[in-house]
């Protein structure tokens, strides 16, 4: 199997350097995500963004190449990371089922979150030795691949926050960027959370982005996650699905509404979408607060 492609721009097409069949996938505002499960084969890749790969099962005998003709051998254990930059040609051969958890981030916003997050301009990522054991990194993968591979829908707000949190990850252990974001040490001011708070409970049906929330508190991305968390008690992602399932049960007290005009009103793809949420984390479905009421 061989393949040579480049990212076409928007939104889903930044994904579609690795075929479909790979294993599910999801592009958000920052970059996206793919869960790779390949058979054995080949791949040839260059990109105008920046790509990462994190090994979620051992492989052996891997081939590659990474801005250069000579390719080398290595083993690769759980937990392994690539790091290819944009704009560099990238070669690996494998000869068994390879696993691994694949994150794209867009070049704009690697270079937004460089200046925004560590007062950075442009920013090169320099790729470890291949066979490099990051365990941290290992950790996000393991988030994001939780996230892809559940039976509902992915939370596009909590894997673009994942990304975000991955793209700074990156910056401060594979660059040259020296400089640290600041910790949180007192949370959301007042006037910002009382801001979010009244974005969030105006427009939480509808898609948003990490970074656009951070912009309505004033925040860098990074700096926003974390102080919402700590002001709030809980991530942006799971706050917003909480919103949505406390509007769903209002809903469902109208009978007139059907269970899946309850869930798109209230910003669940599907009524499955919505049953699955509530069930995992109200413990209950639809029909049964229909049979209670």
């Amino acid at each position: 199997m061989q393949q040579s492609e480049s990212v076409a721009s928007g939104k889903s097409e930044i994904l579609n350097v690795i075929p479909v069949s790979a294993g599910p996938r999801l592009a958000t505002a920052r970059g996206g995500a793919i869960h790779a499960i390949r058979p054995p084969g080949s791949q040839t890749l260059i990109a105008e963004h920046h790509f990462a790969a994190v090994m979620l099962a051992p492989a052996q005998r891997i081939r590659a190449a990474l801005g250069s003709d000579r390719m080398q051998e290595y083993d690769a254990p759980v937990g392994a990371i690539v790091i290819q930059p944009a704009h560099v040609e990238g070669r690996a051969e494998w000869t068994s089922t390879r696993e691994d958890l694949i994150v794209a981030l867009r070049s704009e916003s690697l270079r937004d979150l460089a200046v925004r997050e560590l007062d950075l301009g442009e920013v090169a990522l320099q790729p470890p030795a291949f066979g490099t054991v990051d365990l941290k990194a290992l950790r996000f993968a393991e988030l994001l691949k939780m996230e892809l591979t559940q039976q509902e829908p992915p939370s596009e707000l909590y894997v673009d926050s994942l990304i975000t949190l991955f793209g700074i990850y990156l910056l401060r252990g594979y660059s040259a960027a020296l400089r640290q974001p600041a910790d949180v040490k007192g949370g959301l001011s007042a006037a910002s959370a009382r801001r979010i708070r009244e974005f969030l409970h105006e427009n939480f049906t509808r898609k948003m982005t990490v970074a656009e929330l951070a912009a309505i508190a004033g925040l860098s991305p990074y700096y926003f996650i974390r102080a919402f968390t700590k002001k709030f008690g809980q991530p942006p992602h799971q706050y917003v699905l909480a919103l949505r399932l406390s509007f769903a049960e209002r809903l469902l007290g109208d009978n007139n509404l059907t269970i899946a005009e309850v869930a798109y009103l209230s910003g669940f793809s599907s009524q499955s979408h919505l049953t699955a949420v509530m069930r995992k984390h109200r413990d209950i479905t639809p029909t049964e607060i229909r049979m209670r009421l």
